[in-house]
């Protein structure tokens, strides 16, 4: 594994779930992080859970508008010096997420929170690597990038199916600037998603499914391969799960 000590990440949707959980691990290893989210209060209690001094630094930010997405990346190159590594982990679901029922509005924000983000960080952080030959994007997809199916939602699903092309095209084109690409894809995950579940999740259905932490430990497997090795997917769910 590679040493993160000289290496800064940047995490978005950092204040819960999977994205504090990443952000964890990557400063236990050694890393600068900076932690973005819409919940400035949210943002404070993480850093407050975190506890790493100046090598963590947050920023709120709603990365689906382009303008703070690439505010955001201007700051915390201003304040940790580079961007290694982006973290695309920003996402978002509504209750009313079957065909039926979704609307213009409801659709546009389901792909904003969970594609346009993500592009517009890429795209704000993408020249600092290409002059350095060096950096690597991770995607945080979902397996509703892979199987479409009514548990995401038709919208939730072309998002995340959008996501997978991006990172795979970025991919493509970036190989010989020295930028890697990896996209994850999660199973169910015990997260605050899952207060917009159409149906209350169950205590017993949420100790059957992945953890926050299951998921940090996949991307931190990714992000400390050395420059070398690309993992470009890697699918991840809770045993009682199938993907078929």
């Amino acid at each position: 594994m590679a040493t993160l000590s000289e290496r800064t990440a940047l995490i978005t949707g950092g204040g819960s779930g999977i994205g504090l959980e990443t952000a964890r691990l990557l400063l236990a290893e050694g890393a600068r992080v900076a932690i973005t989210g819409r919940d400035a209060a949210k943002l404070a209690r993480a850093a407050a859970d975190l506890a790493a001094g100046d090598r963590l630094v947050t920023h709120a930010a709603d990365v689906s508008r382009p303008e703070q997405a690439q505010a955001l990346v201007d700051e915390v190159t201003r304040r940790l010096g580079r961007v290694d590594i982006l973290i695309n982990n920003a996402g978002a679901n509504l209750k009313e997420r079957r065909f039926r029922e979704l609307t213009p509005s409801s659709y546009d924000y389901l792909m904003g929170g969970n594609l346009n983000g993500a592009f517009y960080c890429t795209r704000a952080v993408l020249p600092q690597m290409t002059a350095r030959k060096d950096g690597l994007v991770v995607f945080v997809n979902s397996v509703s990038g892979r199987r479409a199916g009514p548990l995401g939602g038709a919208a939730y699903a072309a998002a995340k199916f959008g996501l997978r092309g991006l990172a795979m095209a970025l991919a493509a084109e970036e190989a010989d600037a020295g930028v890697r690409v990896s996209s994850i894809y999660p199973g169910e995950v015990d997260t605050p998603i899952l207060e917009q579940r159409p149906n209350p999740v169950t205590d017993e259905h949420r100790r059957r499914i992945l953890r926050p932490e299951d998921v940090a430990r996949a991307v931190l497997f990714v992000v400390a391969l050395p420059p070398h090795v690309s993992v470009p997917e890697l699918v991840i769910t809770p045993t009682s799960q199938l993907f078929v």
